[in-house]
């Protein structure tokens, strides 16, 4: 293990309590700080881990200070640190503000970086090329985006588009600006000295302490199973925050897809590449149209997925699957054929080894997709293993496959001598660590809870109203809106609706716009699809009265404290859908075990999900408010109890004029 002499831990140091104490350091440089007893407890359990290169699970509640929390001991002991986080927010955070922070009021000398996906960096050759090819680019708007990311890469020094706010982050043109690991030239690349990803990762290998996130982290596992080790530096610790994402994003990478989208971006690089570079060889026109022929071949053979609710199947329930195994196999024959042709003239030109690299990783990951083919059993691969499944979208199609668990695999990357710390607000269910230590074979680290400081019981209060219809009920969501209007118009701030699925998020809107004319009220109404998740944000924090119905992405991550959130709204428990194919394979197998999928399974990822949205609500020792859960299974059903015990304590009720009295108490109290 890398040690920096700079960063390793001395006797001398002061000790945790005194940096954490009110004559601390940290004290000194932030205005109202306060101690926290379970803040110093968990930096106490952070340093323990670094000294003793072990594993800590630490799951810290909201206000606890985590992120100092952690930060001290790893600047003070740490040697390498990489410090991975769920999101690019949290990663920009951490980056800008908390880590100089910490690393001044400390007054250690630490050098640290900033390192993300390729994909978030300007790549100057494919921006060349977009340049060179006007009929790319689709609309006015994109010819607008393509000469801000031009000024940017020639005035910026790390190429991060994050750091041009004028191009949203979602932007399409973005993909072809950047490099993939299979698009990316390497070496032969005539922009290789002005590269923003080789820089940005010269500059990690050479810091005490690495932003990173999971995606990355675990992008460097698989390259590593492929004999890569330079994407990440080594490191004597590893940081996890937000790590109850780290199984999901495991999952995710651990497995592999290809799609029609895809393999038709290939079809037109290998006719633009064959003619300019290798004309001679074949008719690249006529090689590119038969790929492309059978690849829309393939999304025809799915056509019946199209009356599937969530138009997706597994493998082994695929309607009519001779069809599709048939086109299966042709596109596999047209890849592996033309992928032969590239791999004999890739030598001639760097867009010609480009092709043939995509190429190969295409067919690799098609061939790894049909086997074992339908009907034979493997022992490498049982389907208690590995799940397959086909997903239809509006003109593409993608296969996927994934294991049913990582544990083995991210239990094995660790490498020896390292600490690891994983922390975040949800990781037991109820006290009980046992779920997510099983998903990521952990079950030998210490864990421990710290409670949140904050006096949940006065500062909130949890409303299940009575007599609601069951979730499933065609008449639920009418019902819920009719009991959430109340609230609304009682609180003083904005509230934020959180729905299970996307369908709910535009239902619920529409039922609160109707709801909103009846009674005469104008205020905003904003939900997810309406503007990047950035933009609703900004305007919810700014707008006075605003409500924002969201789904997924809403329930985690968002951060808005006093009077602009004060009502939390949840329609339904959130369980995962019972169609999701991994989720389905996975239940599958715990049935076959003789497990219970519903309590072993399904409930614990439940809870963590509903601990997460109730979370945005109390976000400092000042907030109020009320959290609103409309699915009355969360009391009347035996195992409901499970699920609220695991929230925060709040005050609770069931009925409706005690929770607008809620909100009057507090305006009075305020007034």
């Amino acid at each position: 293990m890398i040690q920096h002499a700079s960063l390793v831990f001395h006797m001398q140091e002061p000790l945790i309590s005194e940096i954490f104490s009110l004559d601390g350091p940290l004290a000194a440089m932030s205005p109202g700080f306060r101690v926290r007893t379970t803040q110093i407890e968990l930096a106490q359990a952070v340093e323990r881990t670094i000294a003793e290169r072990s594993t800590l699970i630490a799951e810290a509640g909201t206000g606890t200070g985590k992120t100092w929390a952690y930060l001290v001991p790893a600047l003070l002991g740490g040697g390498k640190v990489l410090v991975s986080t769920g999101t690019r927010t949290l990663q920009d955070q951490l980056f800008a503000r908390d880590l100089p922070r910490v690393r001044e009021a400390l007054s250690i000398p630490a050098t640290i970086a900033l390192l993300k996906g390729r994909g978030n960096y300007v790549c100057h050759y494919h921006l060349e090329r977009l340049q060179g090819e006007d009929r790319a680019l689709k609309s006015r708007g994109e010819v607008h985006q393509l000469r801000n990311i031009q000024t940017f890469a020639q005035q910026s020094a790390t190429g991060d588009r994050a750091d041009l706010p004028t191009v949203p982050e979602d932007a399409e043109i973005w993909q072809r600006v950047t490099s993939t690991r299979e698009n990316c030239l390497g070496q032969d690349c005539p922009n290789v000295r002005d590269c923003f990803v080789l820089k940005a990762r010269r500059q990690a290998q050479e810091a005490d302490v690495v932003v990173i996130n999971h995606a990355l982290f675990m992008a460097d596992l698989m390259l590593r199973d492929e004999g890569v080790t330079d994407l990440l530096p080594a490191a004597d610790t590893v940081v996890f925050d937000e790590a109850h994402q780290l199984p999901d994003t495991a999952t995710r990478f651990l497995g592999s897809s290809v799609s029609t989208h895809q393999l038709l971006d290939l079809c037109r690089v290998i006719e633009t590449a064959g003619l300019a570079h290798a004309r001679e060889l074949t008719n690249w026109s006529e090689q590119a149209r038969g790929l492309e022929q059978t690849t829309r071949e393939l999304r025809l053979s799915c056509a019946a997925l199209e009356n599937m609710p969530s138009r997706r199947v597994t493998f082994e329930a695929f309607p009519e699957p001779a069809a599709f195994d048939v086109a299966r196999d042709a596109l596999q024959a047209a890849l592996d054929a033309v992928g032969q042709l590239l791999s004999s003239v890739e030598e001639k030109h760097p867009d010609l080894a480009t092709a043939a690299r995509t190429a190969r990783e295409l067919a690799e990951r098609l061939a790894q997709w049909g086997q074992p083919a339908r009907g034979v059993r493997s022992d490498a691969q049982d389907l208690h293993q590995i799940v397959r499944w086909v997903e239809l979208g509006l003109h593409h199609v993608r296969l996927h496959a994934a294991p049913l668990s990582v544990a083995e695999a991210f239990s094995r990357y660790r490498q020896g001598g390292q600490a690891w710390i994983f922390t975040s607000a949800t990781l037991s269910v109820h006290g009980d660590f046992s779920h997510f230590t099983e998903r990521l074979g952990l079950q030998n680290a210490e864990t421990v809870r710290m409670e949140s400081p904050f006096d949940y019981a006065n500062q909130a209060l949890l409303f299940v109203p009575q007599h609601l219809p069951a979730p499933q009920s065609s008449d639920f969501l009418p019902a819920f809106v009719e009991q959430l209007m109340p609230l609304i118009q009682a609180s003083q701030g904005g509230a934020l609706v959180l729905c299970t699925t996307l369908r709910a998020v535009e239902r619920v809107a529409a039922l609160l716009a109707d709801a909103y004319d009846r009674v005469g009220l104008s205020w905003p109404i904003m939900r997810q699809g309406n503007g990047t998740r950035r933009d609703l944000l900004e305007r919810f924090r700014t707008l006075d009265h605003a409500v924002l119905v969201g789904s997924a992405s809403f329930w985690e991550g968002i951060d808005v404290a006093g009077d602009r959130l004060t009502l939390v709204a949840i329609d339904k428990l959130p369980f995962a859908p019972p169609d999701d194919p991994v989720l389905e394979a996975r239940l599958r197998a715990c049935r076959s075990r003789g497990g219970n999928p519903f309590m072993e399974y399904q409930l614990p990822e439940a809870a963590i999900a509903l601990k997460q949205g109730a979370g945005r609500l109390i976000r400092s020792e000042t907030d109020w408010g009320v959290l609103m859960v409309g699915d009355t299974r969360l009391v009347d059903k035996p195992y409901g109890k499970q699920l609220w015990r695991g929230l925060p304590p709040f005050a609770r009720t069931r009925v409706l004029d005690e929770a607008v009295q809620f909100f009057t108490r507090h305006a009075e109290r305020d007034a």
